[in-house]
């Protein structure tokens, strides 16, 4: 693995500075154990099955796959070429630039050396080239330089268990060792080098090549999950070189020590990390799959839709009697929103029906066990009833938690709930949510979180006060003891950044920050945008997603609107604001005028299942006080 270095850094007859930059490492035993992690662990090969360089034209590659016997040359035409005192004299003299030398020795020790200080200048230009070229490819947006820049800290990927790795990313975390394709170095092939985790921000790492010590002008952000990170040990066993980059070359002569001592105890990657991350990006659900999902433009009932394509587990799904195939909606597979065919059904939700009489070629009903599950719930004891009140957050408008009432019992645990002061008299806008739904909370809460209530349209008794209310509804408020009390230890803090489905237009994922944190609930902020378009969300929702998911799974990320963007772009910022606005709060009127005409067309309805999230498996004391 380190006979590359050879040529390049362990000339006895090395300059006085490298000489004082080099420290005092033991020899390097062949079966010295470098890292360990897991019960790994990882040796350099000797030098029978190592690498070599050749002392023709300097490549690096697997010494088995060298020519002769002694394995010092890359090819047969080295070997022959080599043979010849004038073409080592004329080599000699192109690499070194100064008159040939008959020693073979400084052949054999200085090809590596003399092509990177060659080209030293040409690949530095173009370095800086690529750099300048990368910032504007990404459209002025990098979650590199928007953490860096701002000191903020992103959620870890284990708050999110339905993402990749989110159950198995383990104790990756600052200052574990990886291998990375060495970008500072002219050779023409792709070569590797040790770097450390400086900073973690989701998927994405803040790395520094090994050698650099506290120098921080070559650290680069890269995701963790890319192919091209690699734990220690992958180059020996892969036949990869691991080059030193050309700016830290001249720092020591003996690079295999000096990797020995740095790297002994340290943590890297476990051996199989790049087959989990492949793994944990299977999905399965396919293409043709038809399920039942919420009808985007009548929220009251469900259609029948076709997966159209499967992106990072969020489903592109097309409704079937979709003639032109673009009325789509957009969701993650776990999403409460989609369920199996016949489950409204089952339940009594109110589902339109299609005009398609028959399966389509190719389409196939997706089976039941794939679809998020919902805790059982004994509905035989005490149990939710018509007419109870509770406080709950306005699907049609995430940003708020409302005074509302449960205005059917459906089976299965599934309640249909009204908002006060909005509702149709026909119930044309009611919505479903599970009984253990982390969006509906018992009277109180809101009070006691200090968080603004909405209070029943037209109401006027102001400040609202749920014990007035109560008496002058002559209605009772759901027992506390019926509502969900898990609250799971989710690693969540206020001010984490991370990636979030805008549920307005769920096609959408954007930059997205943490502000508050009550118990389970989160309130989520879209970068660059009024608090206004804030939405509660469950910790454990699969809407939210680690910083780095879009570029991982090829999703397309929208960035932060800008202070100054919209400042120097009122108009164009004016109108997607009041595009938005429209979505996501006038939206509610359009529902229920849609679906008071829909009603009179005579379909058969059930009732939908609303944005609950999945339960938590923790458990803790429950957050509010008794009801009035």
């Amino acid at each position: 693995m380190f006979d590359g270095y050879d040529s390049c850094s362990e000339d006895t007859s090395s300059s006085s500075s490298s000489e004082e930059s080099e420290e005092e490492v033991a020899p390097l035993p062949s079966n010295l154990p470098i890292i360990k992690n897991n019960g790994q662990v990882y040796t350099y090969p000797d030098g029978k099955s190592g690498m070599a360089t050749c002392e023709m034209c300097g490549m690096v590659g697997v010494r088995d796959a060298f020519y002769s016997k002694t394995k010092r040359f890359c090819s047969v035409s080295c070997s022959r070429s080599y043979s010849s005192n004038s073409k080592k004299a004329s080599i000699l003299a192109r690499l070194q630039g100064k008159p040939p030398t008959k020693k073979a020795k400084v052949l054999q020790k200085q090809p590596l050396v003399a092509k990177l200080a060659a080209y030293a200048q040409y690949q530095a230009t173009l370095q800086n080239q690529a750099k300048t070229k990368a910032v504007v490819s990404m459209e002025g947006f990098s979650w590199g330089n928007y953490i860096n820049s701002n000191s903020f800290i992103a959620a870890p990927v284990t708050c999110f268990k339905h993402a990749p790795m989110g159950t198995c990313w383990g104790d990756i975390s600052e200052n574990v060792r990886v291998e990375v394709p060495n970008t500072d170095c002219s050779l023409p092939t792709k070569v590797f080098w040790i770097a450390g985790i400086v900073k973690l921000a989701g998927y994405n790492a803040l790395l520094r090549y090994e050698g650099f010590e506290n120098d921080s002008a070559l650290d680069f952000w890269c995701n963790i999950c890319s192919s091209d990170i690699r734990p220690v040990g992958w180059c020996a066993a892969s036949g990869k070189p691991l080059v030193p980059p050309r700016t830290i070359h001249h720092k020591y002569t003996n690079w295999k020590a000096f990797l020995v001592k740095r790297l002994t105890g340290a943590k890297t990657l476990p051996p199989d990390f790049s087959q989990k991350v492949s793994e944990s990006m299977q999905y399965p659900f396919k293409p043709c799959m038809r399920v039942e999902v919420v009808d985007k433009r009548h929220l009251c009932r469900t259609r029948v839709a076709v997966v159209e394509s499967v992106i990072g587990g969020r489903l592109r799904l097309v409704y079937e009697d979709s003639e032109d195939k673009t009325d789509d909606f957009w969701c993650h597979m776990h999403s409460p929103l989609i369920h199996h065919i016949g489950w409204s059904r089952s339940i009594g939700h109110r589902f339109k029906r299609s005009d398609i009489t028959k399966k389509q070629d190719g389409h196939f009903d997706t089976p039941p066990h794939l679809f998020a599950k919902v805790k059982e719930v004994d509905q035989s004891g005490e149990w939710f009833k018509e007419g109870m009140k509770l406080e709950a957050i306005d699907p049609l408008n995430l940003s708020t938690i409302c005074v509302a009432t449960i205005r059917k019992v459906l089976a299965d645990g599934f309640l249909m709930i009204g908002i006060d002061g909005s509702e149709a008299a026909d119930g044309s806008d009611w919505f479903c949510y599970h009984a253990t739904s982390p969006s509906i909370f018992p009277v109180g809460f809101c009070e006691i979180n200090m968080i603004e209530l909405t209070p029943p349209r037209g109401y006027t008794k102001l400040p609202f006060k749920w014990f007035d209310y109560l008496r002058e509804t002559g209605s009772i408020a759901a027992p506390v003891k019926l509502f969900n009390k898990d609250v799971p230890n989710h690693g969540f803090r206020v001010g984490m950044k991370l990636e979030a489905v805008d549920l307005m237009e769920p096609r959408l994922i954007c930059v997205a920050t943490v502000t508050r944190i009550i118990h389970r609930l989160l309130r989520i902020h879209f970068d660059g945008w009024e608090e206004e378009y804030d939405q509660w969300v469950d910790c454990e929702s699969p809407d939210l997603y680690p910083v780095g998911w879009c570029q991982l799974t090829g999703y397309q990320l929208q960035p932060p609107a800008s202070q100054s963007t919209r400042e120097s772009q009122s108009g164009s910022s004016k109108q997607k604001k009041k595009a938005k606005s429209q979505q996501y709060k006038g939206h509610k009127k359009m529902t229920t005028l849609q679906l008071k005409e829909e009603l009179i067309d005579g379909e058969d309805y059930s009732f939908l299942q609303g944005a609950s999230d999945p339960e938590s498996n923790g458990s803790a004391n429950f957050y509010i006080k008794q009801e009035p």
